[in-house]
Order: structure tokens, then C-alpha cells, then sequence
């Protein structure tokens, strides 16, 4: 199997926006929550006949590795549309952000970005709060279509972290 963690970049990234379903779970058993939401809101979009347009996400708001963690699993739109009590409209906002490119093994890949982060001094947009590590935006993005590709462990997923603006 093929397995790989790419090089960390900083870019700007624009406003993207996305529809979501937003949860907090316990960190083990999250993924199995993920799947569940990733089957959901594909259902949603079929329901409301709407063409999802771009990739499919899961954004990090807190982690605590050992408790709660905050996470929405979304869906790129190209505006914001209506949401219901479940399904939300949601953006990634404008900024400079550290990322990567791994297939396989996220856990390599985070640990690849942050040591990226250290080792060059880039400060993070986060901040400390009573649930765990809080982000601006934190997310990893799938760029294999799901369709396509079934096997998780051939996907390739963008780790990427919002990096404090020069004017906050």
C-alpha cells in the first residue's frame, strides 16, 4: 500500500464554503462517527437535490485527543444555502495556511505539519479553552473522491492549519 506524507507549504487560501454537520464525540470511536456523517449529509444532498461542488472535509474546532473532541464533517458548495436543524451552512475563512498533502496514515501527516510549524516559528491560530486545543481552522480535506476510491487507505487528504494573520 502505498503510503506517503508531501512536502508542507504555507498559501493563502480564500473563502470556501461548505455544508456540515457539526458534533462532539469522544476521540475513540470518532471515525466510526464520521462515517455516519459522511453517509448523512450525502443523503441530505440527495434528498434537497443539490450537486455538491468540490471536495468533502473535516474540520477540527477543539481536539482533546483524550476527551471531547469538536468536529464538523462538511461538504464544499459554491455559496451558502440553506441549512435545516441538522445541516448547516459553514465557510474555511481567508487566511495564510500550513499544509500537506499524506495518503495512508494521518497521524504521520499531522505530526509532519506541526513539527513543520515548530521548526519554522509560524504561530497558529488557536488558543486554549476549558475543552481542549481550540482552532480558527483546522481541517483535514479529502482529495480522492470517495466514489472513485473506495479504500480509505488510498485516499489522498490535505492536513492543513490557519496561521495567524499578520493584521489579528
Amino acid at each position: 500500500m502505498t503510503e506517503y506524507v508531501g512536502e508542507p507549504k504555507i498559501y493563502q487560501r480564500d473563502l470556501v464554503h461548505y455544508m456540515g454537520i457539526r458534533i462532539q464525540t469522544p476521540f475513540g470511536g470518532m471515525f466510526a462517527e464520521v462515517d455516519k456523517l459522511r453517509k448523512e449529509l450525502a443523503q441530505w444532498f440527495k434528498a434537497n437535490e443539490i450537486e455538491s461542488h468540490g471536495h468533502s472535509l473535516l474540520r477540527y474546532y477543539v481536539i482533546d485527543m483524550e476527551g471531547i473532541m469538536d468536529i464538523e464533517y462538511g461538504t464544499m458548495v459554491d455559496v451558502p444555502l440553506a441549512g435545516d436543524n441538522r445541516v448547516q451552512p459553514a465557510s474555511l475563512p481567508t487566511g495564510h495556511y500550513a499544509s500537506l498533502i499524506y495518503s495512508r496514515y494521518a497521524l504521520r501527516g499531522n505530526k509532519a505539519l506541526l513539527g513543520f510549524i515548530q521548526d519554522n516559528n509560524l504561530l497558529v491560530d488557536r488558543w486554549d479553552d476549558e475543552k481542549g486545543d481550540a482552532f480558527r481552522c483546522r481541517f483535514e480535506m479529502y482529495l480522492t473522491d470517495p466514489k472513485v476510491e473506495h479504500r480509505k487507505s488510498k485516499w489522498d487528504i490535505e492536513v492543513a492549519i490557519k496561521l495567524v494573520d499578520e493584521h489579528q
